[in-house]
């Protein structure tokens, strides 16, 4: 690891020197007011081609690894391992406190090593983590690799968000974003599918239905991050893909866009601690919570949810892919009419509105089944329709590396601490309307609604004192 460090810092001064001299040009472009540099189409295609199909599958992988254990939960993991009590929301909490703790040096350890190395080392990890789960024979010995597993899945989400944020201009991001994030409701619905044919292979080779889940989907990780070695991009001043001019080209783009990137400045500790002193950081943090709480509850019990409603564990495992389907369509629709109309805010609320009534009918109804999914599909689209908007909206405003290496694995480290929350969000004990459950999430949602008005207001406020691409976009 050393000797990546070092190699990485005479890149850094290498690319200090080589670039200073476009990061000055582009400054001086903005300041006439020049236009942006437009990519020429097939370099935009193959960009588009190196940075976000890895990545995709990556996060992919990462959010069906971590929440599978919804799935094995239905097919006995709980008997076979003898729980009883909290201890399956203990166990899935664990997960978060090492997850949570890790994002933000995570993050900088990928700055500092390369993302070309530091992501699919941390997909191997996990990958090989997850696998392990397929053998565990005692409660304890499940924690322990829980717990492990949070500290390499802790690199996987914000880092992604980071990489992206210095491929694409800000009205480019939102739709990449979505797609990045589409991973949640792909993993999802391709969980409920995977479970539902690996609950027919239950016995096989002596091992349970639950076990398989852990086993095969870990194996599939591990030859993702094999595979994520040589295709994973580097960021825009080092990636070889590049030639010198098109590298120039892209650099420039977004100098004159969101500024000089700053890769070749060091971060420094105080440096840290005076970003949180933006008040767009601190709130990011909070509103994030209040919707992924929704997100990480349904996650991890959403075919237990459905099982209520009458289904034996394979049907309520298939009928779970549906409303992860229509939330993954409802993502890209606001994601492609936030691009094309560059607004953020209209599509968040409409996304947070949806969430809310959603929980509200799931509330309230407990005797009709077509509307208790209606209130689920609303639900769960609407979550995941905001969260990829909010993390374009505030990403995209926020400048260089020294804000992002910090804001971006802030604001999803402290808002996936939602996920010990929603761990505990549905017990047995409430089964099956889950009261607690939706007032929960009822009450996070009403939260993030809020903090989205504040963002509006402050923006606005802001955009009065600010001219040209300076201007925040709402």
């Amino acid at each position: 690891m050393s000797r990546l460090g070092e190699k990485w810092d005479e890149q850094h001064l290498e690319t200090q020197h080589q670039y200073s001299d476009v990061t000055d040009n582009s400054s001086e472009e903005q300041a006439h007011g020049t236009k942006d540099h437009v990519l020429p189409a097939k370099l935009a295609t193959r960009i588009d081609m190196h940075v976000m199909p890895t990545l995709i599958v990556i996060y992919l992988a990462s959010f069906l690894d971590r929440v599978n254990i919804s799935n094995a939960l239905l097919y006995g993991l709980p008997q076979d391992l003898h729980l009883h009590g909290n201890q399956v929301g203990v166990a899935i909490a664990l997960l978060f406190i090492t997850y949570v703790s890790c994002e933000i040096p995570a993050t900088i350890v990928m700055k500092k090593t390369r993302p070309q190395y530091f992501l699919p080392t941390c997909a191997l990890m996990f990958g090989i983590l997850l696998t392990l789960h397929g053998v565990v024979s005692s409660y304890a010995g499940l924690v322990v690799l829980r717990v492990l597993m949070g500290i390499f899945e802790a690199g996987i989400y914000p880092a992604s968000y980071y990489l992206m944020s210095m491929w694409y201009k800000r009205r480019e991001a939102q739709k990449r974003f979505s797609f990045f994030f589409a991973g949640c409701s792909l993993a999802g619905a391709f969980g409920g599918l995977i479970a539902s044919g690996i609950g027919h292979i239950d016995g096989v080779g002596g091992y349970r239905a639950w076990r398989w889940i852990f086993i095969l989907e870990g194996l599939m990780t591990v030859v993702i991050a094999v595979v994520s070695f040589f295709t994973v991009s580097d960021f825009p001043e080092l990636a070889k893909w590049l030639s010198d001019d098109e590298r120039k080209l892209v650099v420039q783009r977004l100098a004159a866009d969101q500024g000089a990137s700053g890769i070749e400045e060091k971060i420094q500790f105080k440096e840290l601690v005076l970003v949180f002193r933006d008040w767009k950081i601190f709130l990011s943090a909070p509103f994030y919570f209040g919707v992924s709480m929704s997100i990480y509850g349904l996650g991890y019990f959403i075919p237990t949810i459905i099982a209520t409603y009458g289904y034996a564990p394979i049907q309520a495992q298939l009928h779970s892919v549906i409303p992860w389907a229509a939330s993954l369509v409802w993502a890209f629709g606001t994601a492609y009419l936030s691009d094309r109309y560059q607004i953020r805010a209209p599509f968040l609320l409409l996304s947070l509105a949806f969430a809310i009534v959603g929980n509200v009918m799931l509330f309230t109804i407990h005797t009709n089944r077509a509307a208790e999914f209606a209130g689920l599909f609303l639900y769960l689209m609407g979550c995941c329709g905001t969260i990829p908007v909010f993390i374009c909206w505030l990403t995209m405003n926020l400048h260089g590396h020294r804000e992002r290496v910090v804001g971006i694995p802030y604001m999803v480290g402290f808002g996936n601490a939602s996920g010990i929350v929603g761990a505990f969000a549905f017990p047995v004990s409430d089964s099956p309307r889950y009261k607690f459950g939706y007032a929960l999430g009822l009450g996070f949602l009403l939260s993030s609604f809020t903090i989205a008005i504040i963002y509006v207001v402050g923006y606005t406020v802001q955009n009065r004192k600010r001219r040209g691409k300076d201007r925040f976009m709402l």
